[in-house]
């Protein structure tokens, strides 16, 4: 199988997290301006969300509690998944196939079940060595964490796919840096991150210093079109 990257580097890459800082950005237009959209945990993009996170969609991932929980594990739920996630057309959906053994079965069977109704995206694993080495490479950066959060290895990954690398969403704080308004935690519901696994105020400030010095532009504020 040939290389899904091999037009790569794209002239502007977005990136769009799912924090609540999203909400009521008028993002859309910006986000689905880029060259190649990544997107994390099978976001909602449509009821309205569009004018904030707009709905192109190169790369997508799924995170494994929503395929254990929202699908209970595809044991039985299949056909449900496969048409949840045409939303994203043709885009290459990301499954957590080794990060640790228990999702590696699940992410086969959501291979499967995309491979046998033969619609939507088209199911990547992530390579067990690539994963060794990020984790690495991040922890020389001072962030020390169990595992590290879709996010920031999507940032991780544009840098290496891209020219010009834009963050949407990623702010892991309750109000807002300019509005001092309250947020929730994602832009579509108020479900709270998985504190344990991810230290996210490191993660940000990691981002953060890549951002002052010009490596990506993370954007906080609302988007003027």
């Amino acid at each position: 199988m040939e290389s899904p990257f091999k037009k790569a580097p794209w002239d502007s890459c977005a990136v769009v997290g799912n924090g609540g800082i999203l909400a009521n950005s008028s993002c859309g237009k910006q986000i689905d301006s880029a060259t190649y959209v990544i997107r994390c945990n099978l976001p909602p993009l449509n009821n309205g969300h569009e004018r904030d996170t707009g709905s192109k969609t190169n790369f997508v991932t799924a995170n494994p509690s929503i395929l254990f929980e929202k699908y209970r594990a595809l044991n039985e739920h299949r056909r449900s998944f496969v048409e949840n996630v045409q939303i994203y057309g043709d885009a290459l959906l990301l499954l957590p196939a080794f990060s640790y053994r228990q999702n590696t079965a699940v992410s086969l069977r959501a291979l499967y079940s995309l491979e046998d109704f033969e619609r939507g995206p088209r199911a990547v694993f992530y390579n067990p060595a690539y994963l060794r080495s990020l984790a690495g490479f991040w922890r020389g950066q001072g962030v020390r964490e169990a595992r590290l959060s879709t996010g920031i290895m999507m940032a991780s990954l544009a840098l290496e796919l891209c020219n010009n690398v834009h963050l949407y969403g990623f702010w892991p704080f309750g109000t807002h840096p300019y509005t001092g308004r309250q947020l929730t935690n994602h832009y579509y519901d108020n479900r709270p991150a998985n504190k344990r696994a991810h230290t996210m105020p490191a993660e940000f400030e990691a981002l953060l210093k890549l951002h002052n010095k010009g490596v990506i532009h993370l954007h906080l504020g609302e988007c003027t079109n």
